[in-house]
């Protein structure tokens, strides 16, 4: 066994062995943490202390070999390690700011047979101790080269960040290394037309499965190449169809600002109705000019409407006009109020008269628009409150509400009153009836339209308004004696008869008892008998507090006299027949 070994044989020591050279920092730290432990490696009562284990060599692998070859140490120099001095040694650490670095540096430490050797603490240079000109005792007898005779034997210490790792044994069947991933190009842009894949030659066999991964290698890039030629295609599209629309607004905007709108010539001919609705701007009325055949081309128009000074003025409503008309015409004929085709409703007139002008409006059959009326009136949007009253002529009387509304040839009768019953909803809704009925001694609503109704068939101007719904409540108390609670109103009894007459017979008026007639029955009647206004809704709720209660119209036409007893109204009379005889 050589001083080398570790134990019997000829066997040298393995780089992979772990006692073998360098354990790594941590070997050198255990002597750094505790420099006055002995060394783990003694025979008996004699330590050993290691002169490596200073330098980073691990632990000393001559421990062993000093109680078989004592002779040999011996002349190698070495000593006890109990008659050592340990304090040069065992106080000079890595650290040099250790209390041992002075003496480290000056004296160097004592290896056993050479005192005082100086070791210069250099990481590449620095060896372990030995005694110089004195090789160990070869028990081979030189039959066997010394294998740790050579420098390479002891290789110097690495600090930690430059150590290398001993080498590995090669594995008995090496993996053969991943192929890198080709780089990716698309034949959308490498103009390759065919299959990328067409003239490859089959990749070499790696071992088993080899075929296998290639062929799933192929189909994964024939796919991702294959999205990415998707993709590319969508994105060529998108570019040509932006370049497209770009083009066509372009276009556009070059003929709008250079190019003139087809356009008719001429005043057109024919007849057609068009109805414009609320709010609607100049390209709106451009377009339904233009489905109705009266202009050419919606640019055409609103190019005529701006270069009118009144172009701007043209309101909603219903408009008789001439097919293939040049839009300078159009502008011009809708600005003329004998184009207007809406039907106006003044204040005051019966449903009657509406009907009437709807079916001549409408080219139908006299009666057709009131049948309607009468059979869909649940249908035509009556508020809760108006429906199912007993008596009543017309269940729409007093909801077609006085106002324009477009009623064009091609159009339903029901579509022009569904539009006049919305009207009258809206502005009875603003006013809150039912709300103010029981405030003026009414039971609801509908009543107090029923007022209205009298107030504007009786009344001439504003003020009459007043005095005449004034005029209505004093008769309608309980404790009225003048009348005994009876309006006796000819415009009751006119509505009824279906006439308009100034002059009623006592005998008729007196002998009537149609629900109607307001001289034989108390109260007011089943329903309204006319379409009130704006003015004569706002007088019903405010009307005058001065007692009248009596009126006659003296003219005969428009001037209406009230009077507040029974002797004054007598006197009217007699002014009333004076100017009527």
């Amino acid at each position: 066994m050589t001083e080398y070994g570790r134990g019997p044989g000829s066997e040298p020591w393995h780089p992979t062995d772990p006692l073998y050279g360098d354990q790594g920092w941590e070997g050198q730290q255990q002597y750094h943490q505790q420099p006055h432990q002995a060394t783990p490696y003694a025979q008996g009562d004699q330590a050993y202390q290691d002169p490596y284990a200073q330098q980073g060599y691990g632990a000393d692998p001559y421990a062993q070999q000093q109680a078989a070859y004592p002779q040999q140490y011996q002349q190698q120099g070495y000593v006890d390690p109990q008659q050592a001095q340990p304090q040069a040694y065992g106080q000079a650490g890595w650290d040099q700011g250790s209390p041992g670095h002075e003496a480290y540096q000056e004296q160097g430490y004592d290896t056993p047979g050479h005192p005082g050797h100086v070791y210069d603490g250099n990481w590449e240079t620095g060896q372990a101790a030995m005694a110089y000109n004195a090789p160990p005792a070869d028990p081979y007898g030189g039959q066997q080269p010394d294998l740790y005779g050579t420098p390479e034997a002891y290789p110097p210490p690495q600090p930690p960040g430059r150590r290398q790792q001993p080498p590995q044994p090669e594995p008995a069947h090496p993996e053969p290394e991943p192929e890198p991933e080709p780089e990716e190009s698309h034949p959308f842009f490498g103009g390759d037309d065919d299959d990328p894949y067409e003239d490859d030659e089959p990749a070499p066999r790696r071992g088993r499965g080899g075929d296998d991964r290639d062929r799933e290698r192929r189909g994964k890039e024939r796919k991702r190449k294959g999205k990415n030629g998707m993709a590319c295609l969508v994105v060529a599209a998108v570019l040509v169809g932006g370049v497209g629309g770009v083009g066509y607004f372009g276009y556009q905007f070059w003929q709008g600002q250079f190019g003139e709108a087809p356009d008719y010539v001429g005043s057109g001919s024919g007849e057609v109705q068009v109805e414009i609705p609320k709010g609607a701007f100049g390209n709106e009325i451009g377009n339904i000019l233009k489905q109705a055949g009266v202009v050419k081309s919606v640019d055409a128009f609103v190019a005529a409407q701006n270069k009118n000074e009144k172009g701007n003025s043209i309101q909603a409503g219903a408009y008789t006009l001439k097919k293939e008309m040049s839009a300078e015409s159009a502008v011009a004929l809708m600005l003329d109020p004998a184009s207007q085709a809406n039907l106006i409703i003044p204040e005051g007139k019966r449903n009657a008269w509406v009907y009437e002008q709807i079916d001549t409006r409408l080219g139908l059959d006299p009666g057709s628009t009131k049948e309607i009326a009468v059979s869909k009136a649940d249908s035509l949007g009556l508020p809760d409150w108006a429906k199912n009253h007993k008596n009543v002529k017309d269940p729409l009387e007093g909801f077609l509400f006085p106002a324009s509304y477009p009623v064009a040839k091609g159009s339903k009768p029901e579509d022009a009153l569904k539009k006049m019953v919305s009207r009258a909803n809206q502005e009875y809704t603003k006013l809150d009836l039912e709300g103010k009925a029981k405030a003026h001694g009414l039971e609801n609503a509908w009543e107090l339209v029923t007022v209205a109704s009298l107030v504007q068939a009786e009344g001439k101007t504003h003020d009459d308004f007043r005095k005449m719904a004034e005029v209505i409540y004093n008769r309608l108390q309980p404790d009225n004696t003048e009348t005994n609670r009876k309006l006796q109103f000819d415009s009751a009894l006119n509505y009824l008869k279906g006439q308009s007459e100034i002059k009623i017979s006592e005998n008729e008026a007196n002998t009537n008892q149609d629900p109607y007639n307001t001289y034989t029955q108390v109260g007011l009647p089943p329903g309204p008998i006319s379409n009130p206004g704006v003015e004569a809704l706002a007088a019903m709720l405010d009307p005058t507090k001065d007692g009248w209660m009596y009126f006659v119209a003296t003219d005969g036409m428009s001037k209406t006299e009230f009077a507040k007893t029974y002797a004054e109204f007598e006197k009217l009379k007699d002014k009333f027949n004076a100017n009527t005889n």
